[in-house]
């Protein structure tokens, strides 16, 4: 499985850092398809964060292209 978001070694470095109660064995299939499922579950809020905070950034230089980006970006 391709994963554009994250690669197996990340998902492999990620998975040996993280303190799980009980000792896991998966597949790197299973961790690829956790991931994912990970990914697109945090997708719409770390798209609505970046979205706030370009607009944000964008509004303190040009207000009418703070409220052009937003109306572009918020239709996607």
């Amino acid at each position: 499985m391709n994963n554009p978001y994250i690669t197996k070694e990340q998902v492999n470095e990620a998975f040996r850092k993280i303190y799980l109660e009980e000792n896991y064995s998966f597949l790197e299939d299973d961790l690829m398809k956790l991931a994912d499922g990970f990914i697109m579950a945090a997708m719409p809020a770390i798209r609505r964060t970046e979205l706030t905070m370009c607009v944000n950034f964008v509004k303190s230089l040009n207000s009418d292209v703070a409220a052009a980006l937003y109306e572009k970006r918020n239709k996607l």
